[in-house]
């Protein structure tokens, strides 16, 4: 038996999904999550064997910076991205952090399975139409590069997803049950370290990055 955990912040898409794989006799999906923190939470509670990650997700910890945790404290379990987009700085993100497969929305009802499986033995399945974009990057001198994003530490990722979807300083810190004084200094020293003198840089990277979604733009930097 296969145990699957579905993350995804839209409700109707982990009913799809869950359709899906409950057709599938030695599958079972043993919980659902909404958001990073629920999944990190729920992966150390549940153990699946597998787990489907949507890579945007609300709040301070995206679906890479969740499948980067689980990958850490539970290397048993087998972690597939699961996205809309293909673009390169995701698939990069996703395979230097060491996801094990990268599944796209649009092939998900043909490939699901095949993926799942796939993970669920050991090997790594990536979506076909993403493959040019994993060529290029280990091809190309780009690909070698340390990205900014990478210099920041676990909290400050997360003050900088949290900034990108439009908190202020005092919203972080009630969020991260910090010090208001404390989330202003991890906004200093996110802003500091990327070289930032405004939200609207700010956004432009997480964008970028693959931190948050074009439609996930906040609105401006607030007085």
């Amino acid at each position: 038996m296969i145990e699957i955990l579905i993350v995804d912040d839209h409700e109707l898409v982990r009913e799809g999904i869950r359709a899906i794989l409950e057709k599938i006799p030695d599958f079972r999906v043993v919980g659902e999550a909404g958001d990073g923190r629920q999944a990190v939470d729920l992966v150390g509670s549940l153990r699946p064997d597998v787990v489907l990650m949507d890579i945007s997700l609300p709040g301070g910890i995206g679906g890479l910076e969740a499948a980067q945790a689980v990958i850490a404290d539970h290397p048993d379990v087998r972690v597939i991205m699961l996205t809309q987009y293909g673009n390169r700085e995701y698939v990069r993100r996703a395979v230097r952090l060491g996801a094990h497969g990268y599944l796209l929305k649009s092939g998900v009802s043909s490939q699901l399975i095949e993926a799942v499986r796939t993970v669920a033995r050991g090997e790594r399945y990536l979506h076909p139409a993403v493959t040019q974009e994993l060529f290029e990057m280990v091809t190309t001198e780009s690909s070698r590069e340390t990205s900014d994003y990478e210099l920041l530490t676990p909290r400050e990722k997360q003050v900088f997803k949290l900034l990108a979807e439009g908190m202020t300083s005092r919203q972080i810190a009630e969020y991260l049950t910090i010090s208001i004084k404390t989330a202003m200094t991890h906004r200093s020293n996110v802003m500091a370290k990327l070289g930032f003198h405004s939200r609207a840089e700010l956004i432009k990277h997480a964008v970028r990055e693959g931190v948050i979604r074009l439609e996930e733009d906040p609105a401006r930097d607030p007085p």
